[in-house]
């Protein structure tokens, strides 16, 4: 293992950069989802099912961190943006609900292959300060998330929903260009000389109370996080904006989520993440109530504002705490952590989804905030430091 205890600042910010190239592409689908229910006639259940599908592959989570303990696949990583760039560009040009599903799958197996690796190689790279270089990683894709709705909209203004493939030279450059900056940060081989040889189950077992509480805490703050960057162009559609007040509206969360990711990994590393998560967990639900009142005035923006930096400021937090175990298999449990966290996710969006039409979007939000604050219990029983 790495023994520099120093955060090199460098590599952190390649990787970083990396995350944001990736996410811009992975970030297509919530802008363009009024437009695809409105050409294929869909639900908003089926809209969730979209979502879902797009984190599948997520479930092979487990075996992309294994390998990544065992093999050198950072150029597999690196290829993992021109993949979901592809994949993501050509959505607009499909015939059928069919194509779109398998274009999402694709994007899937490129999400996995890139953000199972990443974390663990930000560990390793950030010393004693692993709050702050989640912070970094993170701070990466939540830019990405606020400019990837304004991307893929500027597209379908210029030329139109089918037209959107020509977005995708960006990606296939963006890889080329990680292959020079990327291809001398280790992943696994440098550190396999000093690993015992641990079962991978064994290994697993070990951290299950962990994994139960980092559960809890995922479903529960996700039905809060997947309201809003699933469905708030959507919601913001139902009450008479235009698309582009939707899009506008998403790229505002994500853009202050990207100051709150920035920030939360180095306070967590100050004042415990336990602490840390008990905040954004009680605020976050509130905020959101709120923004359902308000949403039609001038304070939404303001409020969104405030909603993006506390809500997205749990992801970084969550990576410091998992990866800080001590492990030889530490891809891994990175990899089980993220299989947890888009499958919980994707429950989450699912039953969004089916209060969505059952209630309409309003009362699904408050619902879901309401429900969000059962977070509380399962932070309570993360360590204090």
């Amino acid at each position: 293992m790495n023994e520099n205890k120093e955060f090199q600042e460098g590599k952190v910010i390649t990787i970083s950069f990396a995350h944001f190239v990736h996410d811009v592409y992975s970030s297509f689908l919530a802008p363009i989802l009024p437009l695809l229910i409105d050409k294929f006639s869909l639900s908003l259940s089926f809209v969730s099912f979209l979502s879902i599908i797009q984190r599948v592959p997520s479930l092979l989570n487990p075996l992309v961190g294994y390998l990544a303990d065992k093999l050198p696949i950072r150029y597999v990583l690196i290829a993992a943006p021109a993949l979901t760039a592809t994949a993501m560009s050509l959505i607009g040009l499909m015939p059928s609900i069919t194509m779109i599903v398998v274009l999402l799958l694709t994007s899937g197996i490129g999400v996995s292959l890139f953000h199972v690796p990443a974390p663990v190689m930000i560990k390793h790279v950030s010393g004693n300060k692993i709050g702050k270089g989640m912070s970094y990683f993170m701070l990466g894709g939540e830019i990405a998330r606020s400019l990837g709705p304004l991307y893929i909209l500027g597209g379908v203004s210029l030329w139109g929903l089918e037209g959107t493939y020509r977005l995708l030279p960006l990606g296939l450059l963006a890889s080329l260009l990680l292959y020079f900056k990327f291809k001398n940060i280790p992943i696994a081989e440098d550190f396999k000389n000093k690993r015992k040889e641990t079962g991978a189950i064994g290994a697993i077992k070990e951290q299950l109370p962990l994994f139960i509480s980092l559960s809890g805490i995922i479903f529960f703050t996700s039905l809060v996080k997947g309201s809003l960057t699933t469905f708030l162009p959507t919601y913001m559609a139902e009450n008479g904006a235009s698309l582009w007040v939707g899009g506008i509206s998403l790229a505002i969360v994500q853009f202050a989520g990207a100051a709150g990711t920035l920030f939360s990994g180095t306070i967590s590393d100050k004042i415990g993440r336990r602490l840390t998560l008990l905040i954004m967990a009680v605020t976050t639900p509130f905020m959101l109530i709120l923004f359902v009142y308000i949403s039609d005035t001038l304070f939404a923006i303001p409020l969104l504002i405030i909603i993006g930096v506390i809500m997205f400021a749990t992801t970084p937090v969550l990576l410091a705490e998992i990866n800080i175990v001590r492990s030889e298999h530490a891809a891994l449990i990175n990899g089980v952590f993220m299989t947890l966290n888009f499958v919980l996710t994707a429950i989450a969006l699912l039953i969004i989804g089916l209060l969505g039409d059952y209630f309409g979007l309003r009362t699904a939000y408050i619902i879901t905030a309401l429900v969000s604050f059962v977070s509380v219990l399962f932070i309570i029983r993360l360590p204090s430091k």
